[in-house]
């Protein structure tokens, strides 16, 4: 189907800049050298006035303050406030705003789940949907982790954290259905354990859909972007929750790769394998329980899912999962890519309890988003795909 349509098109565009150089290398390398004018990139962008000016009234009401209305229908004009990122006023101002999104969405959980959570920790968040490639395991890893070294002593500052799932799995995709039942599982056991009280929560929220999004979304300060290397085509939810004030830790994927290059890399937490060194693993034949020998943190946890201590009474219900994450070739190399993204996630926290510096990369982040809008892409798609012009 993708020969005929390339055959039958004028234009083919990736989405994501990352994407549209695979598809010229790799994917349709032979088409891209007998058609190599056909090949273009248009990255995605998204809805402004939903995202933000909907979503984030008070955040909206900031930027007007200082910018006046035009930012609604040009993002862009967000780069004239950009040395606000240095005026304590303004990060003031902008951690009000955030605490009040987070209070509104953690009265959402309470209602929803009857998980306390509260506005003083960090909101981790990763909604999208479900899939292996997208990899809410490796999240999830790192939340048994976590978990662990809690107990082993409960006396240890940590950072409190809320770690917020929502997504939706394919009717017939077995093994997604298998990972949110075992997110929900070890949301259980450790939402009833008291030791985890002020320092570790963990939801799953149900039935997630664009109302729920418009308050995660202001809410978040963390925006889990974590899939596998040259997987994720662009990816929108990482526009939205940046655009935001969230920052985004990821791999080098999608869009991840053009945030980085418009908010700073030292504004962003990047790790693990590029699409390049993914496919060179893949090819030299991955081995998941190597990583293991390598690394006893992560058996420690893997043995605690794989032992059935998240499930009471259903001892094999991580089966299916820990099987998955261990067998050769595991297409989406999770357990490779957990040690680097362990040391970013130490990076977070040491960077979130110093409040200020937080919100300073947090607003750097917001106010250069700007080229992530779609009205920039559909202006892109009528000038260099459609070939038409606006009409006044």
């Amino acid at each position: 189907m993708a020969h005929l349509a390339i055959v039958g098109c004028h234009k083919i565009n990736g989405v994501a800049q990352l994407h549209s150089d695979l598809m010229r290398k790799h994917v349709f390398s032979g088409f891209a050298q007998m058609y190599p004018e056909r090949f273009i990139n248009v990255t995605n962008g998204i809805a402004v006035r939903r995202w933000l000016k909907q979503s984030n009234p008070g955040l909206s009401a900031l930027l007007t303050q200082h910018l006046g209305r035009a930012w609604e229908n040009d993002l862009e004009e967000l780069g004239r406030l950009t040395g606000a990122a240095d005026d304590a006023e303004f990060r003031r101002q902008f951690r009000g705003i955030k605490h009040t999104n987070k209070q509104r969405l953690a009265d959402e959980v309470m209602r929803r789940t009857g998980v306390e959570i509260g506005a003083h920790f960090l909101f981790d968040v990763q909604v999208k949907r479900i899939h292996e490639y997208k990899r809410q395991l490796l999240n999830l890893l790192y939340v048994v982790t976590r978990y662990r070294k809690i107990r082993e002593n409960p006396g240890a500052e940590t950072v409190p954290r809320a770690v917020i799932f929502a997504g939706k799995a394919a009717p017939g995709y077995a093994m997604a259905k298998a990972i949110i039942k075992l997110i929900n599982n070890v949301a259980r056991a450790i939402d009833s354990d008291i030791l985890m009280r002020d320092k570790l929560r963990v939801v799953f929220l149900p039935d997630y859909d664009v109302s729920l999004a418009q308050k995660i979304m202001p809410a978040a300060d963390l925006s889990q972007q974590i899939s596998t290397a040259g997987m994720e085509a662009s990816g929108t939810g990482n526009m939205k929750l940046a655009l935001n004030g969230a920052l985004t830790i990821g791999t080098l994927d999608g869009a991840n790769i053009e945030i980085r290059d418009h908010v700073g890399a030292e504004n962003i937490f990047i790790f693990g394998l590029t699409a390049d060194e993914v496919e060179a693993r893949r090819a030299a034949g991955y081995h998941p329980k190597r990583e293991l020998e390598a690394n006893p943190e992560l058996k420690s946890t893997l043995d605690l899912i794989a032992s059935g201590f998240f499930s009471p009474g259903r001892p094999d219900d991580a089966k299916q999962v820990i099987e998955r994450l261990l067998s050769d070739a595991e297409p989406f190399l999770v357990l490779a890519d957990y040690a680097a993204y362990a040391k970013a996630q130490d990076q977070v926290d040491a960077l979130y309890a110093l409040e200020d510096q937080w919100s300073h990369k947090a607003v750097i982040n917001c106010l250069n988003m700007g080229y992530f809008s779609s009205d920039r892409s559909i202006r892109e798609y009528a000038d260099r795909i459609w070939s038409v012009k606006p009409v006044i």
